[in-house]
């Protein structure tokens, strides 16, 4: 089977649904446009061209599925379409432009542009160990002792935060994919990671309420949301964000796949870690979200109207980020994120 004899006879049986794991793709070294791909199972390290397997299929195009975002846009249809290509994949001769080695593969992130990125703050444990190290991040700035003791009162989580769930917006044109290399920011000393997750908004909504905010996940991806934090702690001083301490350049890395909803039954019990050059930074769980992602849905929903392919990040894990051991990246480190489910996402800091 084009070079994969394994999948003629595993593939058959695995797809009792529509679940699935969808990449946006280019071939390396070939020009062209970015492609839309499935990973195929059990091992995922071959991808089904989506657009090249409806050709040879049907012998016909299809607008539905000519990208990541218009698939999320057109919502089950589209998914039973490539649902469809799956199953037919092992008894068609498409050769190998349809399907293709994950080796010779780039992967952009799912949806390079998303139309709004959400970013919020769910997870206490990392905002009370965030509030600490900076405060040691503008001692440091100041020239002024680094102390060791824990974060004063004035520290303590805010009273609004277990209101309302809080987020800013990710400047969604600094997105990248997996195995993307990040430039350090020619203004930073202190280039840190960030181990998150995220949804993708599928069915159009306003005012959802929690219970029926469900119905609007498409499906997860990982995120990590690399930050420049004496920067940041700078910009935070105007109470408008962080500002320069997160846009910069393939700042906020996305993938390595967008994995539908219903691969991923319980969102709220995912492992999740971070290891940088091989070597664990960090551990943590999804069942410590204070916040829900129905509940954020819910509260940014409120007369606003939610698009497909929206982004909206869990924030940081405790324990996810170097900010919160004061311990930073170096120029040529790999960070690897990794979340049960969703699988690795890999990149490397570079510095010109």
């Amino acid at each position: 089977f084009f070079g994969f004899p394994h999948l003629t006879f595993r593939l058959f049986g695995v797809f009792g649904n529509c679940t699935m794991r969808l990449v946006t793709f280019c071939l390396r070294g070939r020009q062209g446009a970015p492609r839309v791909g499935v990973l195929l199972p059990p091992e995922h390290n071959v991808i089904l061209d989506v657009a090249t397997a409806l050709r040879l299929s049907l012998g016909a195009k299809s607008r539905k599925l000519r990208s990541v975002l218009s698939i999320i846009q057109t919502g089950p249809a589209a998914l039973e379409r490539i649902h469809n290509l799956m199953v037919d994949a092992p008894r068609k001769a498409w050769g190998a432009d349809a399907v293709v080695s994950l080796s010779v593969a780039t992967l952009l992130a799912p949806v390079p542009r998303p139309p709004q990125m959400r970013d919020f703050l769910c997870f206490e444990k990392h905002l009370t160990q965030a509030f600490a190290g900076a405060r040691k991040m503008r001692a440091r700035l100041a020239g002024q002792p680094i102390s060791e003791e824990g974060a004063p009162a004035s520290l303590s989580t805010p009273a609004i935060w277990r209101e309302r769930p809080m987020f800013y917006h990710p400047n969604r044109f600094n997105v990248c994919g997996h195995e993307a290399d990040i430039p350090w920011p020619s203004y930073s000393n202190a280039l840190d990671f960030e181990l998150e997750y995220g949804i993708y908004i599928g069915k159009p909504g306003k005012d959802i309420s929690a219970s029926k905010a469900r119905e609007h996940i498409f499906g997860y991806t990982i995120f990590n949301d690399f930050s420049a934090r004496d920067e940041q702690v700078k910009d935070m001083q105007s109470n408008l964000g962080p500002g320069k301490g997160k846009d910069f350049d393939n700042s906020n890395a996305m993938g390595p796949c967008l994995v539908t909803a219903d691969e991923v039954p319980d969102p709220y019990n995912l492992s999740m870690s971070v290891r940088v050059n091989g070597q664990e930074r960090g551990r943590g769980t999804t069942k410590d979200m204070y916040w829900t992602f129905e509940q954020c849905i819910a509260h940014v929903s409120r007369s606003e109207t939610l698009v497909s392919g929206e982004f909206l990040g869990s924030g940081t894990v405790g324990d996810g980020c170097g900010l919160e051991h004061f311990r930073f990246l170096n120029p040529g480190d790999v960070v690897e994120l990794e979340v049960e489910r969703l699988g690795i996402l890999r990149n490397r800091v570079v510095k010109p």
